[in-house]
């Protein structure tokens, strides 16, 4: 099984994720999608908490928060950004497949409460998003002890900002007894306004209860959209 949002935790068990992003971009998108210069970098950091906890074998209680720090020709900030919290709901799974609904409630910070926002603008979200995930065993000519995919879709409903629609993709692989290669796809789009769709690869290793975790993110396509590349680095741990 992988560790993924279509698996709920199992009841009284569950893993905290703190992850540091560094995110620079001299260039954007604009309205059309095409590239064009910013009158200055833009940077963008954040320290991030995501924890969850299974109530019950199919409920998991989640948690989302950060801490942002950044600048761009027009802003110098820090603060908090949106905290959120939300529940997923197994509504099936078997041996190898997984289905979970989640539904969650977010409060805007001082921060970018949205990528192609202001910091501080926004207000409240509600978040209602259906995950399906499959777990494979990959066999050895991929040289991967057991394999993931998952596909993720959101309709985000915001107060003071455009209602948005999202979709993320994840594939991951094990391999060694203590490695994961993972792969995975952001996308979404403001209605209206700003498109965004972004990639990032990550290695992690397993040390017992704890797990460490290094990656490069990228902007690759878009609209009114800052085009962010830079790396993540994030600690796990399960409990």
């Amino acid at each position: 099984m992988a560790a993924a949002g279509a698996w709920t935790q199992p009841k009284g068990q569950g893993q905290v994720i703190v992850k540091y992003e560094d995110m620079r971009a001299d260039e954007g998108f604009d309205p059309s999608g095409d590239t064009l210069s910013l009158l200055a970098r833009r940077r963008d950091a954040a320290v991030g908490l995501f924890a969850e906890y299974g109530l019950t074998d199919r409920l998991t209680l989640q948690l989302k928060a950060d801490w942002q720090s950044g600048e761009d020709a027009f802003v110098d900030y820090e603060g908090r950004g949106p905290v959120e919290l939300g529940l997923t709901w197994k509504a099936w799974r078997d041996d190898h497949n997984a289905v979970s609904l989640y539904a969650g409630y977010a409060e805007a910070g001082e921060g970018r409460n949205a990528g192609y926002a202001a910091p501080g603008v926004g207000g409240h979200d509600w978040e209602m998003r259906v995950s399906a995930g499959r777990s494979l065993k990959a066999g050895d000519r991929l040289g991967l002890d057991s394999a993931f995919v998952e596909v993720q879709a959101a309709r985000r409903l915001r107060s003071d900002l455009p209602d948005e629609t999202r979709a993320d993709f994840t594939v991951g692989g094990r391999f060694g007894g203590h490695w994961m290669v993972m792969g995975q796809a952001f996308g979404g789009a403001a209605d209206g306004g700003a498109r965004w769709a972004s990639i990032e690869g990550s290695l992690v290793r397993d040390l017992g209860e704890w797990s460490v975790q290094a990656g490069w993110r990228e902007t690759v396509a878009g609209r009114e959209t800052p085009i962010a590349r830079g790396f993540t680095l994030a600690i796990w741990r399960r409990f």
